[in-house]
């Protein structure tokens, strides 16, 4: 069942944080940081545990000193997949926590911020940074936290699929529909051609004004979203253009004729990569819950069959909303996303008595027990790296391998980043906010 909200405000979790709570993520070697971030990991590493309230009392005169400095202008962000120390703080010091939708409005929303400091994935601070304002500067803490399912439809990959698919049906008749989870690059690509951006609390809306454009709508990724927005809408005919680098080698010429047909008659045609943490739920552990009188809420990135069997799907934002007020009644939840969120959620229903535990913990074969999955590259922006960036910005440095401008890309593994001339960037702005507003006017019913 597909129940959608498109509208939430960010809420305080006001979490707890007891003594004997560890952070959900491993320490990382010095040499996985910038040189300048070096000092700040050498005091984290020497710290004496991983527990929250050391690891905060650590954290929290670097950023008092910030506020301090900056006063107003300063706008802490951080997704809902973050760690709760990252969390906690953020909140503490008058930051916000969304998901990727909210997070995309936040610099626009807050002009009077001029530096936002983000810890997410680029893609993330990528869209924040393409409808800021001219005064506002976005950085990001660690330039290599990429995203699994973006790194597998960079715009190269994309590209093929675009230049074959209007040749073949003509652009006027190719509706592309991009995810958050996309570079700035395949944003702009998208609003050239006539469309809109979608996250997971908006998609069936985004999809619902596709579907009236009597066009093939081409999403960009992924395929289990994509699959599981054709069954809420009944969407039969579908194609796939294969993800990452086979989809740049692909190619319609090269295709049979049943294959060809397949594109001919689909109504909806699915760029095909996936998120690695979703991927890893199982219906049958959806099965289990069930029998122990859990509700399960799984997000729609997951597998179409965990969505059928699953009791609800939705955004992290419905999902946090939905399970801290208690909606189902139940008082018990097995959530099926990324396990930092499960884990901050957890901790925050503690004092609601609300029990919250990872639909990946049902057993396996042989009382073997399951464990949640966490997105290891959102991970990659640890306290060291907060503390190191507003810091640093406090002290006057430029930071300029932090700060996210429209259609850089970052190598995730050498964090290596190529950055477009300031032309090229003009147009990759101008064309991913126009996907970007087609997403805001019809999530927010103005058209």
């Amino acid at each position: 069942m597909f129940k959608n909200s498109t509208l939430y405000t960010p809420e305080t979790t006001l979490m707890h944080i007891r003594n004997d709570m560890s952070i959900c993520q491993s320490d990382y070697p010095i040499d996985w940081y910038q040189e300048d971030f070096i000092p700040y990991a050498q005091e984290y590493l020497a710290l004496p545990d991983r527990k929250l309230t050391t690891i905060s009392a650590w954290m929290t005169p670097y950023l008092k000193k910030a506020q301090d400095h900056f006063g107003k202008r300063l706008l802490l962000l951080a997704h809902y997949y973050m760690g709760g120390e990252i969390v906690r703080l953020v909140e503490q010091f008058g930051g916000l926590i969304g998901d990727s939708y909210q997070l995309a409005l936040m610099a626009a929303e807050h002009p009077e911020r001029s530096i936002i400091i983000e810890s997410a994935v680029h893609f993330m601070a990528e869209s924040i940074s393409i409808l800021a304002h001219e005064n506002q500067q976005v950085y990001i803490t660690n330039p290599k936290s990429g995203c699994t399912m973006e790194m597998l439809a960079k715009d190269f990959m994309v590209e093929p699929a675009f230049l074959d698919l209007n040749e073949r049906y003509g652009a006027e008749n190719i509706l592309p529909v991009c995810y958050m989870n996309t570079s700035g690059r395949v944003k702009a690509m998208t609003g050239a051609q006539g469309g809109a951006v979608c996250t997971s609390s908006n998609v069936k809306k985004i999809f619902q004004w596709a579907q009236k454009q009597n066009k093939k709508i081409l999403f960009i990724p992924d395929q289990h979203m994509g699959e599981n927005v054709a069954y809420w809408l009944g969407i039969k005919n579908l194609a796939y253009w294969p993800g990452g680098t086979a989809g740049a080698q692909y190619s319609l010429a090269n295709q049979d004729k049943q294959t060809l047909k397949q594109f001919d008659d689909a109504q909806l045609i699915l760029f095909s990569s996936q998120c690695a943490v979703h991927t890893h739920y199982q219906p049958e552990m959806c099965e289990y819950w069930h029998s122990q009188g859990y509700t399960t809420i799984v997000h729609p990135e997951c597998r179409n069959s965990v969505i059928k069997i699953a009791q609800h799907s939705g955004s992290t934002a419905f999902i946090w909303d939905y399970v801290v007020h208690d909606r189902a009644q139940t008082k018990r939840y097995a959530i099926g996303t990324e396990n930092h969120m499960v884990e901050n959620l957890k901790q925050y229903c503690k004092g609601l008595g609300i029990e919250v535990i990872n639909l990946a913990e049902a057993p396996k074969k042989e009382n073997e027990k399951g464990i949640g999955c966490g997105c290891a590259t959102m991970s990659r922006n640890d306290p060291p790296h907060l503390v190191a960036l507003v810091d640093l910005l406090r002290q006057g440095k430029t930071m300029a391998y932090n700060e996210v401008k429209a259609g850089d890309v970052v190598n995730e593994f050498t964090g290596s980043r190529n950055r477009l001339s300031q032309q090229e960037q003009q147009w990759v702005i101008d064309n991913a906010k126009k996907s970007l507003q087609m997403m805001i006017n019809i999530t927010e019913d103005r058209i």
